[in-house]
């Protein structure tokens, strides 16, 4: 006899998988229309999603949330206007699916085509940014794919509300639209994942969102492929040859613009050769923005004439991810042993080099084998929206299939499709 919490798993995976063959019919200008409601709607209801929000950041701040936690949890007006404008960002976007792919024909005259399709129903799982629900159920709409939503326990009411408003505002301009595209599971408790995750014939694919902790516990009790939008340990180099005006202002928009984010820098490496004179000028901008430093001996020593907060970084720290005020720094003896450091302690999210040599540089940008690599700009490139998608469902870290900021591309698959004229094979 299965269990509530199972009867409650299979009838969400259910109704999801009904909605994702509705979900196929619906044509781009429909799934466009009911996008631009959306946006609409969030900004119409933006006083009931605050109000919501806000009964989650007080549960949050009596749970004791850090403070870079709470920051990913807040919606403020700024960042419920991003979500409506990244749905209509989406709206406007090329509807990836029925592209064709490869269009070929065969000596008997057989004609094969391969073309983009939605993947089906797809379980996201991610912690605390509410503003991932808009975005992930918009991406998944666009491309005709039914979500699944599991948002941490911490944003429950921003999230379902969100979720709810999406919903509502699809059904009221598309009557035909699947209400059960978009849902969100309810349950806090942990089992409920690994019951979501073991409907293979339901579900198609889990992306899960946050800590290392998260990632690995999804993939080892999944039986449905994983994307992992494994942890962002993210490094900036410094070389010999850096114009420090601008490493300076690449290191502070790289560690403190938002530090709770992914894609901010947890490790700055220095070059030997010049550490003497960019520390105390980096330290100082560092310390003026209560960021902590966890120092090599070389660093604690150069860093000792400036205000920052410092302690002995351990072996642990140099593959931590913070997603707070801290930054670990090291000195470094050039080029090799940065990409070294990167190579053993990095997690392949986004690096960076800052240097006028472009043979330094090129060697950086082929050799450091991460899913965004940059030169002489920040690691808080690495997003949908900044790379021109719109916005991302996540942002993967494996190597097979879908790799960095997974928009609408990432989120199709592929079929072939044979037109014949009687042919038969002899």
């Amino acid at each position: 006899m299965e269990s509530s919490l199972t009867a409650e798993m299979i009838n969400l995976a259910k109704q999801a998988k009904g909605a994702s063959r509705a979900l196929a019919r619906i044509s781009s200008d429909e799934k466009n229309r009911c996008l631009i409601a959306m946006a609409v709607a969030i900004r119409l209801n933006s006083r009931e999603i605050k109000d919501a929000n806000r009964q989650d950041m007080d549960a949050a701040t009596i749970q004791g949330l850090s403070r870079a936690m709470l920051d990913r949890l807040e919606l403020d007006d700024k960042r419920i206007e991003a979500m409506a404008t990244g749905l209509e960002a989406i709206a406007a976007l090329h509807d990836p699916v029925g592209r064709v792919l490869e269009d070929r024909t065969r000596p008997n005259g057989l004609r094969l085509k391969k073309i983009a399709v939605p993947i089906g129903v797809v379980v996201i799982i991610y912690e605390s940014r509410p503003n991932v629900t808009a975005d992930a159920a918009s991406l998944c709409l666009k491309t005709g794919n039914a979500t699944i939503l599991r948002g941490g326990k911490e944003a429950i009411h921003s999230n379902t509300l969100i979720a709810q408003v999406l919903v509502a505002a699809a059904c009221k301009a598309l009557p035909s639209f699947p209400k059960h595209a978009i849902q969100v599971v309810q349950t806090p408790a942990r089992e409920a994942i690994r019951e979501l995750l073991s409907f293979t014939q339901y579900v198609d694919l889990c992306m899960p969102r946050g800590g290392e902790g998260l990632i690995r516990a999804v993939t080892e009790c999944s039986k449905v492929p994983v994307i992992k939008h494994y942890k962002g340990v993210c490094h900036v180099y410094i070389d010999n040859e850096a114009d420090l005006t601008m490493a300076a202002e690449i290191v502070m928009n790289a560690k403190v613009q938002r530090p709770s984010t992914c894609n901010a820098m947890e490790t700055m490496l220095v070059d030997s050769s010049i550490a003497a004179q960019f520390l105390p000028l980096i330290g100082k901008q560092l310390a003026d923005k209560n960021v902590t430093l966890h120092v090599d001996q070389a660093s604690h020593r150069l860093l000792a004439s400036t205000d920052a907060t410092m302690v002995p970084a351990t072996e642990l720290d140099w593959s931590t991810e913070y997603n707070d005020f801290i930054l670990n720094v090291k000195v470094v003896s050039g080029l090799e042993e940065a990409l070294d450091h990167i190579a053993h302690f990095g997690s392949g999210h986004s690096d960076a080099i800052v240097t006028q040599n472009q043979s330094t540089a090129q060697t950086f940008l082929h050799e450091v084998d991460s899913a965004a690599v940059y030169w002489n700009a920040s690691t808080r490139f690495t997003d949908g929206g900044e790379f021109g998608m719109g916005a991302e469902i996540g942002i993967s870290t494996d190597k097979i299939g879908a790799r960095g900021p997974m928009g609408l591309d990432e989120l199709t698959t592929y079929k072939w499709l044979g037109l014949g004229t009687g042919q038969i094979r002899r």
